[in-house]
C-alpha cells in the first residue's frame, strides 16, 4: 500500500502521461524454455492461464470453475520454485501444514520433472564451475556452492538455481532497453525513457502520441528476445506512475 502511494509522487509532465511497459511472468515463461517443459510450453503459446493450469496438474482438478483459492496456491508454488522455496517457507506463504506444503512441492515435480532436471543439473553446473550462465552466456558467480554449511550451501544452491532465469529476465529488458531508442526515432516518437524497475520499462509520451508509442514499445519488447514461448509485455497509461501502473 505505501509502495503505491508512493508511485503516486512520479508525474507525467503538462502535455504528458506515464507508460508502463511490464514483461508478463517472464521468469515462468524463462523456466519453461530453459528446462523445456512441453506442457507449459504449450500452455504460454496458447495463452493458457498458467497458474489454473499447474493447479489442474498438481492438485488433479478441473480449470473449468476452479475456486481462486486453489488458483492463488499454485500461483505461490509456481513463483515459489524459481526461487528454491522449501516446504517450510511455502506453509507460511499458504497457511498450511508443512507436510501439506511437501506433498505439493513433490506433486509439482511429478507433473513437471525436466524442472527438477534443470534444477538439478543446474546445481552440479554451479559446483562444477563455481558460476551459472544465462540464456546470452552471461556468467553468474555463485558463492558458498560447496560451503560446509548446510543453510549457506542452500542458500546459494537457491541462487545457482535462480540466477539462469532471473539474469535472462535482465538480459532480456537490456536489450529491449538497447534497441528501443532507434524503434522510438525510426517512428518519429518523442517518448523519453525514464526507468527500468525489474521487468517494467516507464516511459512519459506525449499526449498525441500515446496510442503509437504503446504499439512501438510493447512490439520491440516482446521482440527482444525469441524463445519457445511469447514474450507478452502489458501496457498501462496514466498522469502518474500508480495509475499507470
Amino acid at each position: 500500500e505505501e509502495g503505491r502511494k508512493i508511485r503516486n509522487a512520479f508525474i507525467a509532465e503538462e502535455g504528458c502521461q506515464l507508460l508502463s511497459a511490464d514483461y508478463s511472468q517472464i521468469e515462468l515463461r524463462l523456466l519453461a524454455h530453459v528446462a523445456g517443459i512441453d506442457t507449459l510450453i504449450d500452455a504460454f503459446k496458447s495463452g493458457e492461464d498458467i497458474h489454473a493450469l499447474t493447479a489442474s496438474q498438481v492438485f488433479g482438478v478441473p480449470v473449468e470453475g476452479m475456486d481462486t483459492m486453489v488458483r492463488r496456491q499454485a500461483k505461490a508454488i509456481n513463483f515459489g520454485i524459481i526461487y528454491g522455496i522449501s516446504a517450510f517457507g511455502l506453509a507460511r506463504q499458504l497457511d498450511i501444514s508443512n507436510g501439506a506444503a511437501s506433498d505439493y512441492i513433490n506433486a509439482y515435480f511429478e507433473r513437471y520433472p525436466g524442472i527438477r532436471t534443470y534444477m538439478d543439473q543446474t546445481k552440479e553446473e554451479a559446483r562444477n564451475q563455481g558460476y551459472v550462465t544465462t540464456l546470452f552466456g552471461r556468467k553468474c558467480h555463485v558463492r558458498g556452492i560447496d560451503d560446509k554449511a548446510p543453510q549457506m550451501r542452500a542458500f546459494a544452491e537457491r541462487a545457482a538455481i535462480n540466477a539462469p532465469i532471473q539474469g535472462g529476465a535482465a538480459d532480456i529488458i537490456k536489450r529491449a532497453m538497447i534497441a528501443m531508442p532507434g524503434a522510438l526515432s525510426q517512428a518519429g516518437l518523442n517518448a523519453k525513457m525514464l526507468l527500468q524497475v525489474h521487468d517494467e520499462l516507464i516511459f512519459e509520451v506525449p499526449d498525441e502520441e500515446i496510442e503509437v508509442t504503446s504499439g512501438v514499445v510493447k512490439k520491440t519488447m516482446e521482440n527482444a528476445a525469441h524463445l519457445d514461448v511469447p514474450l507478452i509485455v502489458d501496457v498501462g497509461i496514466g498522469h502518474n506512475w500508480n495509475d499507470a501502473h
